[in-house]
Order: structure tokens, then sequence, then C-alpha cells
């Protein structure tokens, strides 16, 4: 079961819709048509939260549920005239403005490696995390991301599988973290890595890592999307097939199942230092191939679409300096 925020032409807000690759079933909609043929009303929260439609045991589980897997019964032809194609909707992000927005660095071992650096072994080090402000650098799919002003090279995409905290936790043990997960969606962790402001600087023993920081935080510097999956509908997180796209062409192809910390453990992890809460999203890292070991940096007119199996693609287009 996936889910979306869609803007449909028209109308003022957003609603909460069904996501089906090429297209979008408002929940309201669906509803409707489930009553119809079953002659069983239920009640789904059209511009309502996600998370209660997402989680087991959330006020919205259960009829979102019962909803969807009539709609998977419905012939392909007849689904598709109820729906709205994605071309004429404008997505939203599918958690809005998340409290905490924690990114990874360093969770595949032949990232590491292609940046120069050794990777360690589980046991030999700890999740690497980092924040981006979530009220500017989080964007919806199929928006324009526009290059930094006076800093248009050097930035890079990171195809990542995105976690949504379902509940709220604090010291939460590895065994039972994915209990704590609402969904899974897309994100892009875009990255300034030639970002170096005041040149003429006196150079100070920390420049590097808050060079390296600074330039993760740019505006619009984290495309999420298109939509989220329920954790019910994924129960292993940790073998997913991703794949991003620069301009049709291949960069990035993993499997999750290749982190060095898998989402349990992250989840676990962060846990320990701070309470998570409802909507709270966790970046879990990206695989090899990023722009940076292949000498590209993105450019006006790139797009780029960052796919993992069972959500769907992520598609992120590159603007001017802005």
């Amino acid at each position: 079961m996936r889910l979306c925020r869609v803007k449909l032409p028209g109308s003022l807000g957003e609603q909460t819709a069904f996501f089906f690759d090429q297209a979008v079933l408002p929940l309201s909609w669906a509803a409707e048509h489930f009553a119809q043929a079953s002659g069983q009303a239920l009640s789904l929260p059209e511009n309502g939260d996600v998370l209660s439609l997402l989680c087991p045991g959330g006020e919205h589980f259960e009829p979102a549920r019962l909803v969807f897997q009539f709609l998977e019964r419905v012939p392909p032809e007849e689904l598709s005239s109820w729906c709205v194609p994605l071309g004429e909707v404008e997505l939203g992000l599918p958690v809005p403005l998340p409290n905490k927005l924690f990114l990874l660095a360093g969770n595949y071992a032949e990232h590491v490696q292609e940046g120069g650096e050794q990777a360690a072994g589980r046991e030999q080090t700890f999740p690497y995390v980092f924040m981006k402000p979530p009220s500017t650098t989080l964007v919806p799919s199929g928006q324009t991301v526009h290059l930094p002003r006076g800093w248009t090279q050097g930035v890079d995409y990171e195809l990542e599988l995105g976690v949504v905290i379902g509940r709220q936790g604090r010291y939460i043990p590895e065994s039972e973290a994915l209990d704590y997960v609402a969904g899974y969606t897309i994100i892009n962790d875009l990255s300034h890595r030639q970002f170096r402001p005041n040149p003429q600087r006196v150079s100070r023993p920390r420049d590097a890592f808050f060079d390296w920081l600074h330039g993760k935080w740019f505006d619009g510097f984290c495309p999420c999307g298109p939509c989220v999956t329920s954790a019910a509908w994924i129960p292993d997180p940790q073998n997913l097939h991703m794949e991003l796209r620069l301009n049709g062409q291949v960069r990035q192809q993993a499997s999750t199942a290749q982190q060095i910390f898998p989402v349990a453990a992250v989840v676990s992890f962060i846990s320990q230092i701070v309470t998570l809460e409802p909507g709270d999203v966790i970046s879990t890292g990206t695989p090899s191939g990023v722009g940076k070991a292949q000498g590209t940096f993105l450019q006006p007119g790139d797009r780029l679409e960052a796919t993992i199996e069972g959500i769907g693609t992520l598609v992120t287009l590159i603007g001017p300096a802005g």
C-alpha cells in the first residue's frame, strides 16, 4: 500500500491518495468505489494524517488496508478509469515537514571505498548521523532544484532509502526497532562536494568537516517521494533493489542488503541519543556510483530518476542558479 500527497487540477490544497506509479487515486474516491462494490461505507480522511493510514494500529490503517486490497482486485482497465494520471497532478511531500530529518554518511562499504577511505565493519564503528533542516531542504518528486547561487559546480546526487517513524520511542532495542517504522520512501541526498566558503580563510582543524556538512544544507537539497509505502507491505527493508539514473543513464545500482548498518540498527542507535517522534525521517545512506567518483557533477537541465523496489521513482530536475 503506497500513499502520496497530491494537488489535483483546480484544487486549492493537497489530498491523500493511493499511488500507482503512473496514476493516483484520492482516498475519498477510492472509498466511494469500495462502498458501491461492497455496500460497506468506510471513512478515509481526505486530508488526514498519513501516519494514521500507514501504521498497523493506526486509526485509519484497517479501513485503508481493506480499500487498497479491494483496488488490487479491480481489473487494470477499470482501475485506470478511476485514477488521475500522474502527469496531471502535482505531487507533494509524502510526509509533510517532519520534526526531524536524519541522514547517514558512509553506510555502504563500496561508497566509502570510492571516496578513497577504508570501510570499517559494523563491529568496528558506529553510524555517522547528521541532519538537514526539513523545512527548506525537503522538496517533492517532480520539482526543480536550483543550483546554489555562486556555487554551481560540484553538486552531486545520492540515492537513499528513507525510513518514516510511526510512533514515539527512546532507547529502542534493535530487535524491536522495525515495529516503530510506519513506512519507507526515497531520498536523494544532494550534496555539494566542492563547497569551500572564503577560500582566503585561515585554516582550522575542522574546516574539512564543516565544508562537507554545510555543503549538505542548501535549499532543496533533499528531494523526497514520490510516496511512502506502508511498512506492512515491506516486511524486510534489507532486500530492496536501488537504482539511480542521470538523464536516462544508470549511475547507481545496489541493494539495501549492502548496508553496513541495517534499518533496525540505525533506528535503535539514533533512539539512544534522541527521542524519535511520529513523522521523523531517517535517510539510510547511499551506495557507490556517486558523481564525484565518476568525475561528473550535476548541471542545469539534468534529470534524476531515483528508484527503489516496492516504493517507486523519485524524479528531480536540476535548474540554473536561483
